[in-house]
């Protein structure tokens, strides 16, 4: 049998393939072991488990040429890329359909070069393990962020870590999928936005020191959206760029509708908690939240349809807001709430209410603790329609239950609930700040025609 010609120059050695040829353009030149030819230092291919890597160049120089060649191979190869420990420098990588990236978790450090460090676009498929974006701290322009996302279907990030940014962390427009366990510190404005999701989830995150906002999931126009946030660890989030409450909070949903917001732990925001602005059917859910400078859990503006049910609020301006009747804000249920610590603040306005309500709305099985103004506020001036305040336990308020009775105020029913050391009576009625009249939870409310108030326990 005629035996195949060896190549040329491979000759007393292993031969050396276009990937191993690719991976040698940077660094200072050193023998590789084995091969017998130069190759430079830190930047030598080599086979792990899944046939790919690149050794890193711990950030002396520009490592991007070479990285996005070798994404475009793996991808077009169906074939993960592994890159091993160590700090690489970069600009922006494009990650093509069906790219696969792994690394050691919180070793393998992509540095910036030139933001974003990641751009994906009308890709699909595309999934991302282990891997540590860290933007410097240089600033970004408007809309910047360390990860960049537009038009992206089954996009899997995972474990990875984004810190040190100047402007956003990740950026999704029109996205699906899935981010999950990754890290978000030291970001300059916020961690995660997300617009016009198409499926997308966000859980067990953990988010921290962020200058504006934790997770934003916005729509260009209202309309169902449907994002998953659960489980996320949100803390220390500021208001750097100012405003009334656009900024400042652990997670913001602004017309996006039938998000649902679960089993997270939001702690020291500026602002709020979970802040839905005209996002109906929206959902907070067993959320743990604690140290918000203004309204914990609020759902205002045109919305239709909100569940705040079974939370923790620990120390906040006011506890619950369910507000803004006048936009369309309206249909609410608010459920087996522990509201407790509230504090007096009167920049802009006034708060230090535990819970406060306004149209189609059930308040039930809460309780309150602590409210330096109502624990319960039931609308305000002509803003109030059918609302019922039921089976509710009301501590060490200065207005236990406080209802609205200005002319054009629609009814509400007040039954049930238990008042404890409320300074200035269990249930009063109210016209705009102004308590009228006796103690309802005391004496009869016939007056107040647009009012069932009985069965209620006043110590």
């Amino acid at each position: 049998m005629t035996k195949a010609p060896k190549s040329a120059g491979a000759i007393g050695g292993p031969q050396i393939g276009r990937r191993e040829a690719l991976l040698t353009g940077l660094g200072t030149g050193v023998v590789g072991a084995g091969l017998g030819v130069a190759v430079p230092q830190a930047a030598l291919a080599f086979d792990g488990a899944d046939g790919r890597g690149i050794v890193p160049a711990d950030g002396a120089v520009s490592q991007t040429a070479t990285l996005q060649q070798a994404l475009n191979e793996a991808a077009a190869s169906s074939t993960p890329l592994s890159l091993p420990a160590g700090t690489y420098k970069t600009g922006t990588l494009t990650l093509q359909a069906g790219t696969h990236v792994l690394g050691v978790p919180g070793r393998t450090i992509l540095k910036s070069d030139g933001p974003p460090i990641l751009a994906i676009e009308d890709a699909d498929n595309v999934r991302l393990s282990g891997l540590v974006l860290d933007g410097g701290g240089v600033a970004l322009g408007d809309g910047g962020a360390l990860m960049t996302v537009s038009g992206a279907t089954a996009l899997d990030v995972s474990a990875c870590r984004f810190l040190n940014s100047g402007g956003g962390g990740m950026n999704l427009r029109k996205a699906s999928g899935r981010i999950a366990q990754c890290t978000f510190g030291n970001i300059a404005r916020e961690a995660l936005f997300s617009e016009d999701a198409a499926g997308l989830e966000i859980m067990n995150n953990h988010i921290h020191d962020c200058g504006d906002n934790g997770i934003l999931v916005w729509r260009s126009e209202k309309g169902e959206d449907g994002t998953l946030v659960s489980g996320n660890r949100i803390e220390r989030i500021a208001a750097k760029s100012g405003g009334s409450g656009q900024n400042g909070n652990g997670v913001n949903v602004f017309r996006a509708g039938s998000v649902l917001v679960t089993q997270n732990r939001i702690s020291n925001c500026a602002f709020s908690a979970i802040r839905s602005n005209a996002g109906s059917n929206c959902q907070m859910v067993g959320n743990s939240c604690s140290r918000l400078g203004e309204v914990a859990l609020y759902a205002e503006f045109g919305f239709e349809g909100a569940l705040i049910a079974n939370n923790i609020v620990d120390t906040a301006a006011t506890g619950i807001s369910v507000t803004n009747f006048n936009e369309g804000g309206r249909l609410a249920v608010v459920q087996g709430n522990i509201v407790r610590n509230l504090f007096f603040r009167k920049t802009g306005e006034a708060r230090g209410s535990g819970i406060a309500v306004e149209a189609d709305t059930t308040v039930t099985g809460n309780v309150v603790e602590g409210a330096p103004a109502y624990g319960i506020i039931v609308g305000w001036g002509e803003y109030m329609r059918d609302v019922t305040v039921t089976g509710n336990v009301v501590r060490k308020s200065r207005i236990g239950i406080g209802v609205a009775t200005a002319s054009g105020a629609g009814a509400a029913l007040i039954t049930d609930n238990l008042i404890d050391d409320a300074q200035d009576g269990a249930i009063r009625a109210m016209k705009g700040p102004t308590p009228t009249g006796p103690d309802l939870a005391l004496e009869s409310a016939e007056s107040f025609r647009n009012l069932a108030v009985y069965a209620n326990v006043a110590r």
